[in-house]
């Protein structure tokens, strides 16, 4: 099977006709056109020495020609490898060490980054290459063949290689079609496509299921994410609480655009009661939670429509199994890596048997709803007794001041873990800490309150979106050791 084919060939062009693939700007392609591009990209990247087998990294921002040269390297039978565009130098640097492309499509504003030993062709000049080049045949290949790398978002470590097949696009849609997304409908994602969220739900799936998927070239703000949706009024949103909480934080008249919208889709991080009630009354729609991960690709549970509390993750898509081993999800998925890329210790930890162990603990509540619980690496005692990081989080950002914290373990001077409280402020960040601290007080027991809180301007974040916790234990150890 060829995955491009699965997604652009004959019988898939009969299917959804002169339908309109992506929007981009003032632009509109459809899916024959499309076609015809990925078809020249696979010809340009064979014409620019690349073979069957040989992996193309792509650092580009989420454009049309990203989209015909990351589907084109599939289509010829090559191993498309997309990195996001905030990697570090060092972080490129491993990357391109690891994975060992044979050719870098850069965005010219990217150009100056580190590719040392590798041939690059500034994304400027490979769109003229495929305007230039007729289209090459997709390559005949088998359902184990390559077909892209994906890099996990590094919060722990350096970011690890993640290679999925052919075979696991069979398996794009399953969240479109659990809440009834498809054909003729338009879908807007905040999360880049180098995310397998993003390159999911804003690209392969809404090419799989026929929908028409709004692109935004660059990292979204507030401002951007109401201007298009007012302008091109999607149907769906898939984005990332973060995102629904800042847009909260807008006047309520700016997102009257969104009262016409049928579904509000929230992965990536952990959604919250508070979250999905502020945004039911702000705009009228359901936040739903879509629970996914880089080793499956394609995700894996959601909550039904009509059933979002914001503390259940969901039940788990049709083919997907899950079991809870001593409260640790396992997940055997369709579209499932078979593990990472030069990395066989940590292969070996977390798959076994074509179950995937992906270190989130995870409860069932009395209806037989997954409700995830946080990270099993996360999990701390304090007196005595586990705390979640995540209880207090959720205390936190129910108060109106606080945009949204994030709590971590910091050894205190007695070398004995204790919770700190990180949050950001709508206004005033003391006023916003004393509510958090109240709020603590007044909703925890003794051995869950923070020990210490703090404001930040902004939670620090990996590129997908994740927190970072660990430079948020080095702001506070900082300055722990300046008042020492």
């Amino acid at each position: 099977m060829n995955a491009a084919e699965l997604l652009l060939g004959p019988a898939a062009l009969a299917r959804h006709g002169k339908r309109i693939a992506l929007i981009y700007g003032d632009d509109r392609l459809s899916f024959p056109e499309l076609a015809r591009r990925v078809a020249k990209a696979a010809g340009a990247l064979a014409a620019l020495g690349v073979r069957r087998g040989e992996r193309v990294m792509l650092l580009m921002r989420d454009t049309p020609d990203f989209a015909a040269a990351w589907l084109g390297a599939v289509r010829g039978g090559a191993t498309a490898v997309a990195l996001n565009n905030k990697l570090t130098d060092a972080e490129v640097g491993h990357v391109v060490a690891d994975s060992k492309p044979r050719l870098a499509i850069v965005d010219d504003k990217f150009a100056k980054r580190g590719f040392a030993g590798v041939q690059v062709v500034l994304a400027s000049s490979f769109h003229n290459e495929i305007e230039k080049h007729a289209g090459a045949p997709a390559a005949v290949l088998e359902p184990e063949t390559p077909a892209f790398m994906l890099y996990s978002s590094g919060t722990t470590g350096s970011p690890k290689g993640i290679v999925h097949v052919h075979r696991g696009f069979a398996s794009l849609g399953l969240a479109f079609r659990f809440v009834g997304v498809g054909e003729g409908d338009c879908v807007f994602t905040t999360s880049k496509f180098f995310f397998a969220y993003g390159l999911e739900h804003g690209l392969l799936a809404t090419l799989a299921t026929g929908a028409t998927s709004l692109v935004y070239p660059d990292w979204p703000d507030a401002d951007a994410v109401i201007e298009l949706v007012t302008r091109h009024r999607p149907t769906a949103m898939f984005s990332v609480p973060t995102i629904y909480r800042r847009l909260l934080a807008e006047p309520r008249a700016r997102l009257a655009p969104f009262a016409a919208m049928r579904r509000f889709v929230a992965g990536g991080e952990r959604l919250s009661p508070q979250l999905v009630d502020h945004w039911r009354k702000a705009v009228g729609g359901e936040l739903l939670n879509l629970y996914g991960m880089s080793e499956t690709f394609c995700a894996c549970m959601m909550t039904p429509p009509g059933t979002s509390d914001g503390h259940r993750t969901g039940l788990p898509f049709d083919g997907v199994q899950v079991e809870l081993r001593e409260g640790v999800l396992w997940v055997r998925h369709p579209a499932q890596t078979r593990g990472y890329a030069n990395l066989p210790e940590e292969t070996g930890a977390q798959f076994r048997d074509g179950w995937f162990c992906s270190r989130d603990v995870f409860a069932r509540d009395a209806e037989g709803y997954y409700v995830h619980q946080g990270r099993a690496d996360e999990l701390l005692k304090v007196a005595g007794q586990w705390v979640q990081p995540g209880e207090l989080e959720e205390v936190a950002a129910a108060e109106a001041g606080i945009i949204e914290a994030a709590c971590v373990p910091v050894a205190d001077g007695d070398g004995l873990e204790r919770l700190a409280l990180f949050i950001t402020a709508k206004d005033d960040p003391e006023a916003a800490q004393r509510a958090a601290l109240e709020a603590c007080e007044r909703n925890l027991p003794r051995h869950k309150r923070p020990k210490w809180i703090r404001a930040v301007d902004e939670l620090p974040r990996t590129a997908t979106g994740k927190v970072q916790r660990y430079k948020l234990r080095e702001i506070l150890k900082r300055e722990l050791s300046g008042k020492d």
